[in-house]
C-alpha cells in the first residue's frame, strides 16, 4: 500500500518528482535523517517532504528516521539514481577543510538571529562556498566587496579565502558588526538601516553580495542598494529562494529585478543551504546580477518610492498595520522650528524627509527640531540625533520612548537625555572644558562630515593653542594609530561600539601631542 502511495505521489510531482526521488533514495541508503536534515539535503519544502514520509514505511530512533532495509528495495526503481546537479565549487572544498572549522566555530558564537530581520542562518559550508565562487568566477586581488547585510558572516569567510581582497559590510545589526570587528581579520564595518540609505563610505566597490529578506520589497531594496555600492562594472550575488511550490512568489521578485533592469548572467539553483527556512526547503538559490546602462535610473526610480516595510515579521513586515509615531503631534510640533520625517500637512513648519536628514546636512540653522520616528527604525535613534547642531531635539518614536544605555553613553557629551512615554528630548550640552572633551565634541558636532577629518583638523588646533605647531601628517598618523577604523568614515556610519570607543581613542592622541609637537 505504501509503494501505491508512493507511486501516486511521484507521479502527481511530475517532472519535479526529481527532488522526492532524492529524498526517497537517502531515506533508503540506511542513515537515520532529521525531517530539517532531510528538508536542507534534498532543497524540498518541508511540506513536500512531510507528504512523502506520510506515505513510505519508515522506522524511527528518536525524531529520527529511515525506511528499514528490508523494504528499501521496494522503492528501487523509484529512486533518482544520479546525484543532483553538480556544485561549481566542491571540488575545491577538500583543500579548505581548515577554513571550514574556523567557520563552524566563528558562526557557532555569533550573535542569535532576529526573527525581525527575518534573519536565517545559512550552514558554514555555504559561507564558504560563496567565498570559493567568488573567487573562481572573479579576479579578487585588490578588489572591493561589499556585504549587503551579513548575518551569515560571508564577509568573513571571504577575508578568511582571499586576505587580498578588501571587504566592507554594511548592516543594521549593532552586535553583528561588534562581532565581526573583534575577529580581528579586517573587514570594514558600517552601520546602515537601507530603508534611509546606504553611507557614501559603502560606495565603489567591485561586488556586491547580500542575502535580504525574502520578500519583493525587501529584495528590491536590498539590491537597489547593493547597485548603489556598486562601480558601474560591478556585480551583485543575490541569495534567493522560493518553495517549489509557489512560483508565483519567485516571479514576483524577478519582477523587481527586471524593473532594475538588471541583465541575470547566471542562477545557481539550490546554492545556499539554512538551519530554518524548511517551507522553502531550507535553500536558495545564487543569482548573479550585471548592471545594465539603464540600471541606475532605474535604482533611483525604486528608491524614490521606497517603503520602510519589508519584513514577514515585527513591526515593519510587509502586512502589518504602520504604526505612526507617538504622542499628540500638532502639540510635539508646536514650538520646532523644522520637522524631520512624516507629520500632519496642515502643519505649517518647514519639513525634511528622514533619509535627506540622515544623507546631508539641513542647509539653514534652526534650534528646535522635532523628528518623528516610525516604528522599527529605532535603531537610527542615535544618527538621527547626532546628524544636527540645534540647540533641542524633540523626538517621538511609535513605541514608548527608551535608551539602552550604550546608546546614552555615546549621546552623553553631546545632550541632555530626557524621555517620558511619548517623546524623547534632547538638549545640546555647552561646549565642555578640556582639549580632549573639546577634541571629541567638535567630532560628534559634524556629524556628517569624515571623523578622521575633523579630528585631525581638532588636533592642529589644540595644538596651536598650546603654542606648537601640528602638521597634517603627523595629526593623521596620531589617529591611525589610536583609531585606525576611522578613515574614510562618518560619525553617523560607525558602528554603535566604535562610537562608544571614541573618546579614549581621541584622549589618547591629545595625550600623544606632547610627544609629538
Amino acid at each position: 500500500m505504501e509503494r501505491d502511495g508512493v507511486e501516486r505521489l511521484l507521479g502527481e510531482a511530475g517532472v519535479d518528482s526529481r527532488r522526492l526521488r532524492h529524498a526517497l533514495m537517502l531515506l533508503c541508503d540506511g542513515q537515520w535523517w532529521s525531517l530539517a536534515d532531510l528538508v536542507r539535503e534534498t532543497a524540498t519544502s518541508r511540506r513536500a517532504i512531510e507528504g512523502l514520509l506520510r506515505e513510505v514505511e519508515l522506522e524511527r530512533s528518536g525524531e529520527r528516521f529511515r525506511v528499514p532495509l528490508m523494504h528499501s528495495g521496494d522503492y528501487q526503481a523509484m529512486l533518482a539514481l544520479t546525484p543532483p546537479p553538480a556544485d561549481p565549487v566542491a571540488h575545491l572544498l577538500p583543500h579548505y577543510e581548515h577554513v571550514l572549522e574556523r567557520l563552524q566555530e566563528l558562526i557557532a558564537k555569533a550573535p542569535r538571529a532576529r526573527h525581525v530581520l527575518d534573519h536565517v542562518s545559512a550552514t558554514p559550508e555555504t559561507v564558504l562556498r560563496r567565498a570559493l565562487l567568488l573567487g573562481t568566477r572573479f579576479w579578487l586581488p585588490g578588489a572591493r566587496v561589499l556585504c549587503v547585510g551579513d548575518h551569515d558572516l560571508t564577509s568573513l569567510a571571504l577575508r578568511l579565502v582571499h586576505p587580498e581582497a578588501e571587504v566592507t559590510v554594511a548592516d543594521i545589526d549593532e552586535r553583528i558588526l561588534a562581532y565581526l570587528d573583534d575577529q580581528g581579520l579586517g573587514v570594514h564595518t558600517r552601520w546602515a538601516d537601507l530603508r534611509l540609505g546606504l553611507p557614501a563610505s559603502a560606495r565603489g566597490h567591485d561586488l556586491a553580495i547580500t542575502d535580504p529578506p525574502y520578500t519583493p520589497e525587501g529584495i528590491g531594496l536590498f539590491v537597489a542598494r547593493a547597485v548603489e555600492g556598486l562601480k558601474d562594472d560591478g556585480r551583485v550575488l543575490l541569495a534567493y529562494g522560493a518553495s517549489e511550490r509557489t512560483p508565483a512568489l519567485a516571479l514576483k521578485v524577478q519582477n523587481e529585478l527586471s524593473a532594475l533592469n538588471l541583465a541575470y548572467e547566471a542562477i545557481y539553483p539550490d546554492f545556499n543551504r539554512y538551519f530554518g527556512a524548511e517551507a522553502i526547503g531550507s535553500a536558495a538559490d545564487l543569482y548573479i546580477l550585471r548592471p545594465t546602462s539603464k540600471t541606475r535610473p532605474a535604482v533611483a526610480a525604486r528608491l524614490d518610492r521606497l517603503a520602510t516595510a519589508i519584513y514577514t515579521q515585527g513591526p515593519q513586515a510587509i502586512e502589518s498595520v504602520p504604526k505612526q509615531a507617538g504622542g499628540p503631534p500638532h502639540a510635539a510640533a508646536a514650538d520646532a522650528d523644522l520637522l524631520v520625517g512624516d507629520w500632519p500637512k496642515d502643519l505649517p513648519q518647514p519639513r525634511v524627509k528622514l533619509t535627506t536628514w540622515l544623507a546631508k546636512p539641513y542647509a539653514a540653522s534652526v534650534r528646535r527640531v522635532a523628528v518623528a520616528l516610525p516604528a522599527g527604525l529605532e535603531a537610527a535613534l542615535p544618527r538621527v540625533l547626532l546628524a544636527t547642531r540645534a540647540e533641542h531635539v524633540r523626538v517621538l518614536p511609535a513605541e514608548p520612548a527608551s535608551l539602552p544605555v550604550p546608546v546614552r553613553d555615546v549621546l552623553a557629551d553631546v545632550y541632555d537625555l530626557t524621555a517620558d512615554a511619548h517623546t524623547l528630548e534632547a538638549a545640546r550640552l555647552p561646549q565642555p572644558d578640556g582639549d580632549a572633551a573639546q577634541v571629541l565634541r567638535r567630532i560628534l558636532d559634524h556629524g556628517h562630515a569624515k571623523l578622521a577629518n575633523t579630528w585631525r583638523e581638532a588636533l592642529i588646533a589644540v595644538a596651536r593653542a598650546q603654542g606648537a605647531t601640528l602638521t597634517k601628517n603627523d595629526a593623521r598618523a596620531l589617529i591611525r594609530q589610536s583609531a585606525p577604523w576611522s578613515e574614510g568614515v562618518t560619525p553617523l556610519e560607525e558602528p554603535l561600539h566604535r562610537l562608544a570607543a571614541l573618546p579614549a581613542a581621541v584622549a589618547e592622541t591629545v595625550a600623544r601631542l606632547s610627544t609629538t609637537t
